[in-house]
């Protein structure tokens, strides 16, 4: 577990199931227009998110995926998740950063906390020496979010992912271990 004043990170338990399932249930319309990953509504089922809880446990264990969720400190409350995945050790030591809030919550720097906490994981017990991540242009939050933890931007991919059925433009960042960081 990762603190700072206002919030906890933490992987998530089964325990934490039906409060993503509603955190994810009552952002579906924000959450599925950023997202490559296509939802129908049979995909809302708690016993799919106790499975997913169970895999990200096991991926952890394997260094192929790091799934948290962000938690309000002050009552344990589950508002966002924040992830690193497509991991690549020995030569690269890299991943990508994922991230998704509630959108209650959007505007208070509660996913600029989630990130920094993360990434002092990604950068410390994890041992990754890059953390990259792609935004659309038209996401202007994120952006904002990446800019003031100190990712840098490298580019723009064109046509990188499908989103709601169209191909998105995404811009590139990443942040180095050895980058200066904010706090």
């Amino acid at each position: 577990m990762y603190e700072s004043e206002r919030l906890q990170i933490k992987p998530l338990e089964i325990k934490h199931a039906s409060e993503l399932l509603d955190l994810n249930l009552r952002n579906r319309e924000l959450f599925e227009s950023i997202s490559p990953v296509e939802r129908s509504d049979s995909d809302y089922d708690l016993e799919k998110y106790q499975k997913n809880i169970e895999a990200a446990k096991k991926d952890w264990k394997e260094d192929i995926r790091y799934e948290f969720g962000i938690f309000l400190k002050h009552d344990d409350y589950l508002i966002g998740t924040v992830s690193l995945f497509f991991i690549e050790r020995k030569t690269a030591e890299t991943c990508m950063i994922g991230y998704s809030l509630d959108e209650g919550h959007n505007g208070k720097g509660y996913m600029t906390e989630a990130v920094q906490l993360v990434l002092d994981f990604a950068f410390g017990e994890a041992k990754f020496h890059r953390v990259e991540a792609g935004v659309m242009p038209r996401n202007l939050g994120s952006i904002a979010v990446l800019e003031k933890c100190g990712f840098q931007r490298e580019g723009l991919e064109r046509d990188l992912l499908r989103i709601n059925g169209q191909f998105e433009d995404h811009y590139k960042y990443s942040i180095l271990a050895t980058d200066a960081r904010t706090k």
